[in-house]
């Protein structure tokens, strides 16, 4: 793709002032937010799958939260996840900024992988994870418990800078991704696709099977 249609492809969907803050927020603490074409595609599957029930692994300050909540249903819940609290009161104030009630997010201050165990099996419509890649695989494991057959599970930072696209490339996060993609391309009970969003977004929607 050349980079005139990359750059008129993330741009495609514009973002509005409350999105601009929570980005400018970002910079100043020294978070890397998705972008606006992968906030665009969380928004979309929120919206498809009329989600009511979100869980985000890394708030950062509020940008990829803003985009799941605008797909939500009005009465939808995002519980997002963050081992900063700082970060999450940015988050919470970029929610209000954009007028989203402060019921609709639950914000848990920890790490992720202490966290999760304790939300509730197969509750969720969809799981996004942008929180440390080298624990990506061990998301994906409480995913498949948390999503209800039909959810979806959406990573970002697939390509992780064109790196994962490159064997060469053999440092601990780059291959965690990459074995992250191959695990999911080859999961029986997962129909996937790499979209080539921003840094890339990775998502898989999990099967119904008699045994779930």
């Amino acid at each position: 793709m050349k980079p005139a249609s990359w750059s008129y492809a993330e741009g495609f969907v514009t973002e509005d002032e409350a999105l601009a803050s929570a980005r400018a927020r970002a910079e100043e603490v020294g978070v890397v937010p998705i972008g606006s074409g992968g906030g665009a595609a969380l928004r979309f599957l929120a919206a498809v799958l009329d989600a009511r029930a979100v869980v985000e692994i890394g708030t950062g300050t509020g940008v990829s939260g803003l985009w799941l909540l605008r797909g939500m249903r009005a009465d939808g819940v995002l519980t997002t996840v963050d081992i900063e609290a700082e970060h999450q009161r940015l988050a919470r104030q970029s929610f209000s900024d954009a007028g989203i009630p402060a019921q609709r997010a639950r914000t848990i201050s920890g790490a992720a992988l202490d966290v999760l165990p304790r939300l509730t099996d197969g509750h969720y419509d969809l799981v996004f994870c942008d929180g440390d890649k080298r624990e990506y695989a061990a998301y994906l494991k409480e995913a498949l418990r948390l999503l209800r057959p039909g959810g979806v599970v959406a990573f970002d930072n697939a390509l992780w800078h064109d790196r994962v696209a490159d064997p060469a490339q053999r440092d601990e996060e780059t291959v965690a991704i990459r074995d992250l993609g191959r695990t999911i391309a080859e999961h029986d009970d997962l129909v996937s696709a790499m979209l080539p969003v921003g840094d890339g977004l990775l998502v898989a929607k999990k099967e119904w099977s008699p045994e779930g």
